[in-house]
């Protein structure tokens, strides 16, 4: 398994690169997301980011992983993969790939990490890749790393062959050297003794070396061993012994980069030599030579060969390391590249939170100006009331905005749950009718219901994400349909589709403004919008469509939209839900007259905030109740404790809390020895407004929730619907 510390390398986006961004961004009509899709898209490699724990999950892939794994879409891919790391490499990789890994990011945080492996792709190919990537720790997002890929199995083919060749060659090279060795072997006689050794440790020197050298510091003696063309002048014509000092000026001035002469005049200078292999036994240089024009790096390598203690009988070694130099800048631009795609991501949060900040200031700059005004103009009703409705307008444009943020943030990061329970369909539909047609008439619209299509009523289905579909669909038709207009939400039931499944249409048809072309393909994507609020002059975060997909999507549905500028849009949305067996339920007159039996009876209201406890209060002694309140969850239980069985018909409980939270003390209230006291309601009042909240509030003993901030309607509905429950 991957993991390990790694630096956060999150950088701050410089103002020049901001502004070449904007100006793309300007040029090409797209957001900064969008561009940085196209752009990973585009590249000839392929590029995916893969959590660094538990099964690896891949958070991203783009069009090239698709091309290097032969599918056609990124389902292919996902389900071949099984959208993991894990799922990726080749079964008999693995393992060592992921060491490899682990060992190379404990060793360095700053450079990526590299390495090869095979992949068996969609059409059952195995293919050699090459796999460049970082690990990155985010106190956003988690551990990840993203990874560049390419194809490199016809690299190391390529090399397989040319290690086949090289060995060839290398056989043939053994045979003359064995020619030369058995040619030695009959001079040995006359040769001395000590340059015999001076020669075998060249020898074994000389593999990988073009130019080899021995030197004797003392009898400024140089003689060559093997060479190069390029210093053939200096021992050309079967010379192969000089004077050491000077025996590469002109080398140098011939073939050394001129930025690099003093480097290689300063190795090979007696006195550097005799003060750099005092230290140590080796050393060297990298340095430019210029060939044919082109640039190539070659490496200076000088070994000391003879005693410790006196450097005298040195061996100098020459060698092209070329190719490591390009690997090594080649890794350097993949970085850099890296770096630039990361502050693209940066300058497309900030675009976010610029939008953001507009659209929350807005309502914000609404609500405190009226709230000013009211105050100034308080003995005047007309205006104090004109100003409250503008106040409450746009805190509910606010309120909106805050929960879809917080709505599409959660389904990025956690999963999302369908809930399958009893649900009303007509129910559901008139519901969202009546929530928006407040609305509509404010716009003078015509909002109808066509629901003649509609035989079986009572389904299996998550009622609460049906209604969040169909509310932000019809809210948008409210919203982008002009004064005068028409919307209409029909609902059909189109076939059976069999285990006693029925596929439900539900279409949301208006006459409004309507969308572009280049729109409607990037109209599911966060954050996007026809036009910003300030063109358009329609408040919205660009995510409510993004929302009711994904929900869609989650319930194995589709939804399809036919819309022309200009004229309107249509929203269709297929979903095939399980039918029960209809039941005849209680009339909520029966609900209401339970609320109107507890009326009168005292409320205990857990609270720790000070203006949310004095506005509640207020909201319910209007209403009629009789309104206890405690600062937390413990004072809570105490009081509970310390009651009457009957004394409090309900309790309205806040979550997070000081001393003691609301789930502890719900807990704690259903633990009470008295079953009377145990058993009085409770419902949670909360700002935890996401579903796993309300499942865990259900969890510690809770028999409602209700969200934050208070509507007073669905809080009563709430204590009613408690309440009636309660009474059995």
């Amino acid at each position: 398994m991957k993991g390990g510390e790694a630096l956060d390398n999150r950088e701050k986006v410089k103002e020049g690169d901001l502004n070449g961004v904007y100006s793309l961004l300007k040029v090409y009509n797209m957001n900064a997301e969008d561009m940085l899709k196209k752009i990973t898209d585009e590249m000839p490699g392929g590029f995916f980011v893969y959590r660094a724990g538990g099964a690896e999950e891949i958070i991203y892939a783009n069009m090239a992983m698709l091309r290097i794994f032969e599918c056609d879409t990124m389902d292919e891919f996902t389900e071949l993969t099984g959208n993991s790391f894990q799922g990726i490499v080749h079964p008999d990789d693995l393992e060592e790939v992921e060491q490899s890994i682990w060992h190379q990011i404990n060793n360095s945080h700053y450079d990526l990490d590299y390495v090869e492996y095979r992949i068996v792709t969609k059409n059952g190919n195995v293919r050699w890749v090459e796999d460049y990537g970082h690990f990155i720790h985010s106190g956003i997002v988690g551990d990840v790393f993203y990874v560049f890929m390419s194809d490199a199995t016809d690299r190391l083919q390529q090399q397989e062959e040319e290690k086949k060749e090289l060995l060839s060659e290398q056989r043939e090279k053994e045979q003359i050297l064995q020619q030369r060795i058995e040619e030695y072997d009959k001079e040995l006689e006359v040769v001395n003794q000590e340059q015999l050794r001076h020669m075998n440790v060249i020898e074994g020197l000389s593999m990988d070396y073009e130019s080899i050298f021995y030197a004797n510091l003392d009898e400024n003696s140089i003689q060559t061993y093997r060479h190069s063309d390029r210093p053939e002048y200096q021992f050309g014509g079967g010379r192969w012994l000089c004077e050491f000092e000077g025996f590469d000026t002109e080398y140098i001035q011939t073939w050394v980069h001129p930025e690099d002469r003093w480097i290689v005049e300063e190795a090979t200078n007696p006195y550097y030599i005799r003060s750099r292999l005092a230290e140590s036994r080796m050393f060297y240089i990298n340095y430019r030579i210029i060939k044919d024009g082109k640039v190539e790096y070659l490496q200076l390598r000088v070994v000391n060969v003879g005693p410790e203690e006196q450097v005298s009988e040195i061996v100098i070694g020459y060698r092209s390391v070329d190719d490591e130099i390009m690997r090594e800048m080649k890794q350097k631009n993949l970085v850099e590249d890296a770096l630039g795609q990361a502050e693209e991501a940066n300058a497309a949060k900030d675009a976010f939170l610029a939008n953001m900040s507009h659209d929350m200031r807005t309502p914000m700059n609404a609500i405190v100006g009226f709230t000013s005004l009211a105050k100034r103009y308080i003995d005047d009703r007309d205006k104090v009331w004109e100003y409250l409705n503008k106040i409450e307008e746009s805190g509910e444009h606010l309120l909106n905005l805050i929960n879809d943020v917080l709505e599409i943030s959660k389904m990025d990061t956690t999963e999302v749950n369908l809930e399958e329970e009893e649900c009303n369909i007509l129910t559901c539909v008139e519901e969202v009718h009546e929530a928006i047609l407040p609305k509509a008439n404010t716009k003078n619209i015509t909002f109808l219901l066509d629901l003649s299509g509609l035989k079986h009523c009572e389904v299996y289905s998550d009622p609460e994400k049906l209604n969040q579909v169909l509310w932000r669909l019809g809210s948008n038709a409210v919203q982008y349909t002009e004064d005068g207009g028409k919307i209409q939400v029909s609902v059909r039931e189109l076939k059976e589709a069999g285990d006693d499944y029925v596929s439900y249409q539900f279409v949301v048809e208006d006459n409004g403004i309507g969308m572009s072309e280049s729109f409607q393909e990037r109209m599911f994507e966060p954050f996007e919008r026809q036009k910003n609020t300030t063109m358009s002059r329609i408040h919205g975060t660009g995510l409510g469509l993004t929302i009711a997909k994904r929900i869609v999507d989650l319930m194995n549905g589709s939804i399809e939209v036919d819309s022309v500028e200009g004229e309107g849009s249509r929203f269709t949305v297929t979903l095939d839900f399980r039918i029960r067996q209809e039941n005849k339920s209680q009339p909520d007159t029966d609900k209401r007259e339970a609320l109107d039996m507890q009326q009168g009876y005292k409320i205990l209201l857990v609270e720790d905030n000070e203006i949310n406890m004095e506005l509640e209060v207020e909201l319910l002694r209007d209403e009629g109740f009789v309104v206890d309140t405690a600062e937390d969850g413990s004072i809570a239980v105490e009081m509970v404790k310390n009651s009457r069985p009957g004394e409090y018909g309900v309790i309205l409980m806040d979550i997070q809390m000081p001393v003691m939270d609301g789930y502890s003390a719900s807990r704690a209230i259903r633990s009470l020895k008295d079953p009377a006291l145990a058993k009085i309601p409770i419902i949670a009042v909360s700002a935890n407004a996401f579903e796993e909240d309300r499942r865990k509030a259900f969890e510690c003993g809770m028999n409602a929730h209700v969200a934050k901030p208070v509507d007073i309607t669905l809080l009563l509905n709430a204590i009613s619907s408690t309440l009636y429950d309660a009474a059995g």
